[in-house]
């Protein structure tokens, strides 16, 4: 359950003790979304911070009518948008490929099937990647984040009926690259 910050706003409260908690609770999905949407380890970090320095100089701007994770999460994704518009990402950086993350924690589940669900998961993940942006950040946010179309599209400035349209055509051009990929053996 998400916490409730506003509280903590009043005058003379400790801004910093706020950003610190925020960071704790956040700092993992802030960064993951800043990934997911640059493909570059070093862009999220830089983002990240970013973020959550746009946060500390904007807390009392937040009127709580989306949720904490919504409105972060579309700073996240405002910062990455900037990032990529950037001259520079556009005439270096575009062309590298992307690298794999860490696997997660196995669970009590056997070795073997551990190592499936993660090669599967790491597929999948793969073809997302291979999106384009407007239907990557959008499976990132419903599938990753659990966020509500209407937290979406809040977050992304977009209608809930323009989020629906995109995540079907997101999971039609899933379904097409995953059949692409087992045909290719990969």
């Amino acid at each position: 359950m998400e916490k409730h910050y506003l509280q903590y706003l009043a005058s003379g409260y400790d801004r910093g003790a706020v950003l610190e908690e925020l960071m704790a609770e956040y700092g993992n999905d802030v960064w993951n979304f800043a990934y997911f949407l640059t493909k570059r380890r070093d862009a999220a970090d830089d983002i990240a911070q970013e973020v959550f320095l746009a946060v500390y100089n904007r807390m009392y701007t937040f009127r709580g009518e989306s949720s904490l994770k919504g409105w972060i999460l579309a700073i996240t994704r405002n910062k990455a948008i900037n990032y990529l518009k950037g001259s520079f990402i556009r005439k270096v950086v575009l062309g590298t490929g992307w690298q794999k993350e860490k696997d997660m924690e196995p669970s009590s589940a056997s070795a073997e099937q551990v190592a499936l669900d993660r090669e599967a998961s790491r597929q999948v993940w793969e073809q997302v990647m291979k999106l384009p942006l407007k239907y990557r950040e959008v499976v990132v946010l419903a599938f990753h984040y659990e966020l509500s179309m209407a937290e979406i599209a809040d977050s992304l400035h977009i209608s809930e009926g323009t989020v629906k349209s995109r995540l079907h055509r997101a999971k039609r051009r899933m379904e097409a690259l995953l059949k692409q990929s087992e045909k290719e053996g990969i």
